[in-house]
């Protein structure tokens, strides 16, 4: 491992190590509250002066990247790591529950270290996605042993994730159960990962109903966790209320350092939290850069701002720690750019509104006949590019997808200048349907010179009658709020936004019926409708300076 490290840290870019990994102590018992036994690997760096400890717990094992890689890096520049396998993974008693056991086993692990005789009250946490979202469990009621959270590509709230826009994100939720419930009976996991064994599996089945099923089509058993899943879908369930950890954010007191990409799948919560702590008095730091979920350029930084901020707040050395608390990488234009915060300064909110003949301009629209199409959940419409976790992710060519017939598209005229999109971006579609269940899609794209479409950000609203009524025209007034960005689209460029009703199998195709999700397996064909005229003013607001 010890070349292999030194060859990742090259790539990285990291600060030079200075020391060496002294020790590895294997399989350490922490005990949770209920008796069972958390199996912790510490890395220990060679010398004498007493060093910080960095604690990462995560459901994928002390080894690979997130335990023997980080362990390493983080060891050779003089900090004491903690690797620990969350419940019911690797060794760790109990059963794995995702989401609800990682408060209370995340305190005691806590309390444990506290009572160790060489830790000398310096602990930091640290880690991407679910290693983060542990860290909002506990992070308000750490005490003051606890100095600073890096909580990287993640966000306090999974289910608002799995949930959004009151759909579900289909290819994830059983992609990742997949994964975790497969992982540790994998036998060359290299091998595995490389051939993309489980996603291949993953693919053959997504289109099976019902979906409740799906768990034992590809993993060959029925997994609690994915029931759970497909029979509590919504956000107003109470089951995820002992989940839902954004309640506490405000209550966060101490130093947070967030990493994010632009096709991360947990963007907006991220912000949101983000947003929580600003408004409680809490300065962030904030860097999102172009990357998916799993991109390692992004990695890399997150690896960069942990050190920068373990030295800073644990060793209390300012190296490395910017002093812009937010810094974005500008799509189009591909440069870094820092503000002082999230939304930018400046950037308002101005619509562009759909226009009859398929165009996209900042004169609203005259009257007009609607653009019509047919969505048919047998026949769905796919996604292309975007984010999620699956191999096909971030930007992509948009050709194909919008050749379809069930896909409208807006574009506008070539542009004259620059135009910096920085902030939330929204959308108002009016939208008329034979059916009161459906989707709306929306998704922004960048047309350069030659008509090559990519795709910049997107969002999906499902409608019912318990979400959204019908105004007396008969249509509905569907705000859909897309990813946040920051892209440049250039001068000689145009902007492209995509109106649909499916993001397959991103987002679970809406069979029209209404029935549970779980359960449902028949299908209706909707004829929607989509308005563009003074009445009826379709748009995608983006924020710009101009």
């Amino acid at each position: 491992m010890g070349l292999f490290t030194q060859v990742v840290e090259h790539i990285w870019k990291l600060p030079r190590a200075y020391t060496r990994v002294a020790r590895v102590e294997r399989d350490v018992c922490v005990p949770a509250d209920d008796g069972a036994s958390l199996l912790t690997d510490i890395w220990w760096p060679t010398g004498d002066v007493p060093p910080p400890t960095l604690l990462m717990r995560s459901p994928y094992g002390r080894s690979g990247p997130f335990g023997e890689l980080l362990g390493s890096i983080y060891a050779r520049r003089g900090i004491r790591v903690l690797v620990q396998s969350c419940r019911g993974t690797f060794g760790s008693g109990g059963s794995f529950a995702p989401q609800f056991n990682e408060r209370a086993d995340g305190l005691a692990t806590l309390r444990w270290l506290e009572r160790q005789p060489w830790f000398d009250g310096r602990l930091a946490m640290s880690g991407p996605s679910y290693l983060g979202y542990v860290q909002w469990a506990i992070a308000a009621d750490a005490g003051p042993s606890l100095r600073a959270i890096c909580p990287h590509i993640t966000m306090s709230n999974l289910a608002g994730y799995w949930y959004r826009g009151g759909s579900f994100a289909l290819d994830d939720a059983i992609g990742w159960t997949a994964l975790v419930s497969t992982q540790e009976g994998v036998r060359f996991p290299l091998l595995h990962a490389l051939l993309r064994s489980t996603e291949r599996k993953v693919r053959r089945h997504i289109d099976h109903l019902p979906i409740a099923e799906m768990d034992e089509q590809i993993i060959g058993r029925r997994v609690p966790f994915w029931r759970d899943f497909v029979n509590h879908a919504s956000l107003e369930d109470p089951f995820w209320v002992p989940a839902d950890h954004s309640r506490r954010v405000a209550d966060i007191r101490v130093p947070v350092n967030m990493v994010t990409g632009w096709y991360d799948i947990f963007l907006p919560l991220q912000l949101a939290d983000y947003r929580t702590l600003v408004a409680a008095g809490n300065s962030p730091h904030l860097l999102i850069g172009p990357w998916t979920h799993t991109d390692g350029a992004g990695m890399a930084h997150q690896v960069r701002e942990t050190l920068a901020t373990v030295t800073a707040h644990l060793c209390n050395k300012a190296d490395g720690l910017r002093e812009a608390k937010v810094r974005l990488h500008l799509m189009g234009a591909a440069q870094w750019q820092d503000f002082p915060s999230w939304p930018p300064p400046g950037f308002v909110a101005r619509p562009w509104y759909l226009h009859a003949g398929g165009r996209l301009a900042m004169a609203p629209p005259a009257s007009s006949a609607p653009d019509r199409y047919r969505y048919d959940p047998a026949n769905p419409t796919p996604i292309v590019g975007g984010s999620f976790l699956s191999r096909g992710s971030g930007r992509r060519n948009q050709s194909n997808v919008e050749k379809r017939s069930d896909v409208h598209t807006y574009t506008s005229d070539p542009l004259l200048h620059d135009l910096d999109v920085i902030g939330d971006v929204e959308a108002q579609i009016f939208v008329s349907s034979s059916l009161e269940y459906f989707d709306v899609f929306v998704r922004l794209c960048d047309v350069d010179e030659t008509g090559r479409s990519t795709n910049v950000c997107d969002g999906i609203e499902r409608v019912d009658p318990r979400r959204w009524r019908r105004a007396e025209d008969g249509s509905f007034e569907i705000r859909v709020g897309l990813w946040p960005t920051a892209q440049r689209f250039r001068a000689g460029h145009r902007i492209r936004v995509q109106v649909s009703s499916g993001a397959h199998p991103r987002f679970i195709r809406n069979l029209g019926t209404g029935d549970p999700l779980a359960t449902a397996t028949a299908m209706r064909i909707a004829d929607q409708a989509v308005h563009h005229e003074p009445g009826r003013p379709s748009a995608v607001f983006l924020p710009t300076v101009r």
